[in-house]
C-alpha cells in the first residue's frame, strides 16, 4: 500500500460535503463582511478637508513667517536639494517604520510577547490554542491542496505531516484543557465567565477531539506499518474492540466531525474568536497615530495621516449624525477585544472602586457600534423583521467617561493594543456637544479657558505672578533667547506648582542658559481641552499658540509640564522645516548635568523614591533621564516603588480630572502615596505640577505628612545646588 494520504476514505455522497463546505464558507465571509463593514463606517472619519484647508491656512502663513527669519529667534532656509533629502528620509523612515511593526507583528502576535508579559501560563495557553488550532488549519488546507490540485503528501513528506498535525492537535487539547481549569477551577479574578466562552472551549475541543476519535476508528480497520506517524490515532485505535463495529461508527463519526468543524467555521466571525483575524491588523497598525491638522508641504492643509484621514477623529457635520462616531481604527479595535481583563486589574480608576471599568466600556461601545453600524439594518425586510430588536442602539454609560484619567495603562497591558483612554475621547467630545450631562466643573472649566485662555483663574494678568522677585527675560519685550520656557497653566497659577518654575528659573539662571518665556502672552496649549472632548477649543488654542511661536521667533521649548509636552510634541501639527522642537525640562536637567553645566554639591542625605508621570512615562517612554538626575546628586539615594517606570500608577489627576469632583471609595492619589510610604522613601519626587498638586494632598489625607514630603524634581536639584527656595 502506498504511502500517502488517504481522502473520504469509506464516505459516500462526498458531494454533500462539499454542498455543507460550502454554505460554511459563504456564512464565514458574510459575517466578515459584517464586521468589516462596522469598520469601514469609520473610514475618512476627520476634519474635512475643507475644514482642514480653513483652518490651517493662517498657521501656514505663520509656519512661512519663521521661515523667512521674521523671528528674534532663528531663521530656516528650504531649498530644493533639502526637499529632496527630505524624499529620502521619509522614504528610510517608512521603511524603518514597516520593519519594526513586521518585527512587532511577529513578537506580539505570533510569539505571544504582552501575552506572556505577566501570565506565563496565560500566555503558554494562549500559544498553544493558537499555534494548535493554526497548524490544524493549515494541515486541511495542504490536504485539500494535495487532493485538488498537487498529489504531494506522499512517502517521507506525509508521514511528517502526520507527526505534525498530531502534536499541533494535542498542543490545542492541552491549551483547552489550561483555559477550562483557569476558568472554571481556578476562577481567574479579572476572566468574565460568559456563556459564549464555555461554548467555544467546548466547539474547539469537540473538533479536535472527534479529530483523533475518527483517525483512531480508520487506524483500527486499516493500520499500514507506516501509519505509526499518527501515534495519538494508533493509541485511540487500540481502544476499539472489534475492527467491523469500528468499520461500521466510521461513516457517523465522520460526518459528526465534518459537522462540527464546518460549524466552527460559520461560527468563526460571530464569535470572539474573529480577533484571531482583526488582532494581527491592529498589532501592526500600532500604534495609532495622534498628529493634528497636519500641514502638507504644499500648504494645502489636506495632508493625511497614517490611517488615511486628515487630522483627529472630529467631522464638521457630527451635529447632524448625533452621539459618537468612532474612527476607522476605534471600531477595530472595539471588535477584537476577548475581555482578557488584564485592562481592569491595571486601570487606577478600577482599582480604586471607581464605577469604571476599560473592559465594560469597550464592551458597551462595541455593542453600540455594530447595532449602529450593521448593514442589515438598511434592508428594509430585516430591519423591519429580524432587526427589529436592535432598533434601539445600546447606550453607552455617559457617567462612566469622566473617570478615566487617560494614563493609557490599559494599552501597555493588552496583548493587542487596545487603549480605552481613544474612544473614551470621542465619545467625550460626544457629550460636551450635546451639553446636557456635563457636570458645572467640566463646563467651567472650559468656559474659564475660553475666555481667559486658562482654566484656573479668571484673569489673564496673574500668569507672570509665579515669578515674584526673579527676574525673568520676556520674549515679548525684545528679548532674544536661544530657549523659550513655556510655564504652562497649572505652574503659573497653582501656588504649589509654582514653586517648581521658580526652581527651574534658578536651575538655568545659574547653568548660563540664555532663556526667555512669553510673560503674559503665554496661553493655554488646549491639552485640558483635547482630554475633555472639546476638540474645537483644542483648535482654537493651538492656533493662537502657534501664532505666538511665529510672532516670536520660538523654535526651541521647554515645559514644565508633561501634559504640555506630550500635546506639543504627539499632537500639534508637523510643519515643513520643523520651525520648533520641544522637551520637558527633565530632559534639559539630564543635558545640562552631563554637559557639566551644572555641579550639585549640597550633599541632602535623602532616600527618595520617583514617581513617573503618565504623559512623561507611557505617553512618550521618558523613564531614565529623571533618574539620572536623582542618582547624580549627592546625597541622594534612589529606590523604586512596587510599580514603576510602565508599570507605575496614575496620581488621579490626568484626562481633565484635576477639574472634577468624582465619587470613588478611594482617591486613586491616596493609593499611589501609601505605595511610596512603603518603599521606605522620605521623600516622593515627581515632574509634574498635576502629580505634585495631587500627591501633595495625598500625604496631607492620607495622614503621611509626619513621614512623607512630595517635591518637584526641579526643587531637588535646586536645594543639591544650594540655590532652594529657603536660600534665595
Amino acid at each position: 500500500m502506498p504511502i500517502e494520504r488517504l481522502h473520504f476514505w469509506g464516505i459516500s455522497a462526498v458531494w454533500l460535503f462539499y454542498v455543507l463546505a460550502g454554505i460554511a464558507i459563504a456564512v464565514f465571509l458574510a459575517g466578515v463582511y459584517l464586521r468589516v463593514a462596522v469598520w469601514m463606517a469609520g473610514r475618512g472619519r476627520g476634519v474635512t478637508p475643507r475644514a482642514c484647508a480653513g483652518r490651517q491656512a493662517r498657521r501656514v502663513v505663520a509656519v512661512e513667517r519663521v521661515m523667512a527669519g521674521r523671528g528674534p529667534v532663528g531663521q530656516a532656509r528650504v531649498g530644493w536639494w533639502s526637499a529632496g533629502r527630505s524624499a529620502v528620509g521619509r522614504a528610510a523612515a517608512t521603511l524603518r517604520r514597516s520593519m519594526t511593526r513586521a518585527g512587532r507583528l511577529g513578537l506580539d502576535a505570533l510569539l505571544g510577547r504582552r501575552i506572556l508579559r505577566g501570565d506565563v501560563v496565560g500566555g503558554l495557553m494562549h500559544l498553544f490554542i493558537m499555534w494548535g488550532f493554526l497548524g490544524l488549519f493549515v494541515g486541511t488546507v495542504l490536504s485539500t491542496v494535495d487532493h485538488w490540485f498537487v498529489h504531494f503528501l506522499t512517502g517521507r513528506t506525509y508521514q511528517v505531516f502526520s507527526l505534525c498535525l498530531e502534536i499541533v492537535g494535542l498542543m490545542l487539547i492541552v491549551g483547552l484543557l489550561i483555559a477550562l481549569v483557569r476558568r472554571y477551577l481556578l476562577r481567574v479574578p479579572r476572566l468574565e465567565n460568559k456563556a459564549e466562552d464555555l461554548w467555544i472551549l467546548l466547539l474547539l475541543a469537540a473538533a479536535v477531539v472527534t479529530g483523533f476519535v475518527v483517525e483512531g476508528t480508520r487506524l483500527a480497520v486499516n493500520m499500514p506499518d507506516w501509519e505509526s506517524y499518527s501515534f495519538a490515532g494508533v493509541v485511540f485505535s487500540h481502544l476499539l474492540s472489534s475492527d467491523a463495529w469500528a468499520q461500521t461508527i466510521y461513516p457517523y463519526l465522520w460526518w459528526f466531525h465534518a459537522l462540527i468543524c464546518l460549524g466552527l467555521v460559520a461560527y468563526f466571525p460571530f464569535s470572539k474568536l474573529f480577533h484571531s483575524l482583526g488582532a494581527p491588523v491592529n498589532i501592526f497598525a500600532a500604534p495609532r497615530p495622534v498628529s493634528i491638522l497636519p500641514v502638507d508641504e504644499g500648504g494645502s492643509g489636506n495632508a493625511a495621516s497614517e490611517d488615511g484621514a486628515c487630522g483627529v477623529a472630529v467631522l464638521g457635520d457630527r451635529a447632524a449624525l448625533g452621539g459618537p462616531q468612532f474612527t476607522l481604527r476605534d471600531l477595530l479595535e472595539l471588535s477584537i477585544c476577548t475581555r482578557c481583563g488584564r485592562c481592569d486589574e491595571v486601570c487606577p480608576s478600577a482599582s480604586a472602586t471607581e464605577p469604571f471599568s476599560p473592559q465594560s466600556f469597550i464592551a458597551q461601545a462595541n455593542a453600540y457600534t455594530r447595532a449602529l453600524h450593521n448593514p442589515l439594518s438598511r434592508v428594509r425586510w430585516f430591519r423591519e423583521g429580524l432587526f427589529r430588536s436592535l432598533s434601539t442602539v445600546p447606550e453607552i454609560s455617559p457617567e462612566q467617561i469622566w473617570y478615566c484619567t487617560t494614563c493609557r495603562a490599559c494599552l501597555e497591558v493588552c496583548p493587542v493594543y487596545i487603549g480605552a483612554h481613544e474612544p473614551i475621547k470621542e465619545v467625550r467630545r460626544a457629550e460636551i456637544e450635546d451639553g446636557s450631562r456635563v457636570s458645572p466643573a467640566v463646563m467651567n472649566a472650559l468656559e474659564m479657558l475660553y475666555r481667559f485662555d486658562n482654566p484656573w483663574e479668571p484673569s489673564k494678568k496673574k500668569r507672570k505672578e509665579w515669578a515674584r522677585t526673579l527676574t525673568v527675560p520676556d520674549l515679548t519685550e525684545g528679548v532674544t533667547a536661544g530657549l523659550c520656557y513655556w510655564v504652562g497653566c497649572t505652574t503659573s497659577y497653582d501656588t504649589r506648582a509654582q514653586s517648581l518654575a521658580r526652581a527651574f528659573v534658578r536651575i538655568l539662571t545659574q547653568a548660563g542658559v540664555e532663556f526667555g518665556t512669553l510673560g503674559q502672552k503665554e496661553v493655554c496649549c488646549g491639552d485640558i481641552a483635547r482630554r475633555l472632548g472639546e476638540e474645537g477649543l483644542f483648535e482654537e488654542q493651538v492656533s493662537k499658540t502657534l501664532d505666538l511661536f511665529a510672532t516670536y521667533g520660538i523654535v526651541d521649548l521647554v515645559t514644565s509640564s508633561p501634559h504640555c509636552f506630550n500635546v506639543m510634541k504627539n499632537e500639534y501639527p508637523p510643519h515643513p522645516g520643523a520651525p520648533f522642537r520641544v522637551r520637558h525640562y527633565a530632559q534639559v536637567l539630564d543635558e545640562l548635568l552631563v554637559q557639566g553645566a551644572l555641579r550639585p554639591h549640597v550633599s541632602l542625605d535623602l532616600t527618595v523614591t520617583f514617581h513617573d508621570p503618565c504623559y512623561l512615562g507611557r505617553y512618550n517612554h521618558i523613564y531614565e533621564a529623571p533618574r539620572r538626575v536623582i542618582r547624580s546628586l549627592p546625597g541622594v539615594k534612589l529606590v523604586e516603588m512596587a510599580h514603576s517606570g510602565a508599570d507605575s500608577l496614575c496620581c488621579g489627576g490626568g484626562g481633565g480630572r484635576m477639574w472634577q469632583e468624582l465619587e470613588g471609595e478611594m482617591k486613586l492619589s491616596e493609593v499611589r502615596i501609601r505605595e511610596a510610604a512603603a518603599s521606605g522613601a522620605e521623600v516622593v519626587v515627581t515632574a509634574c505640577p498635576y502629580c505634585l498638586i495631587m500627591l501633595e494632598d495625598a500625604v496631607k489625607t492620607a495622614n503621611l505628612d509626619f513621614y512623607l514630603k512630595v517635591i518637584d524634581l526641579n526643587e531637588l536639584v535646586a536645594q543639591t545646588l544650594g540655590i532652594g527656595e529657603d536660600e534665595t
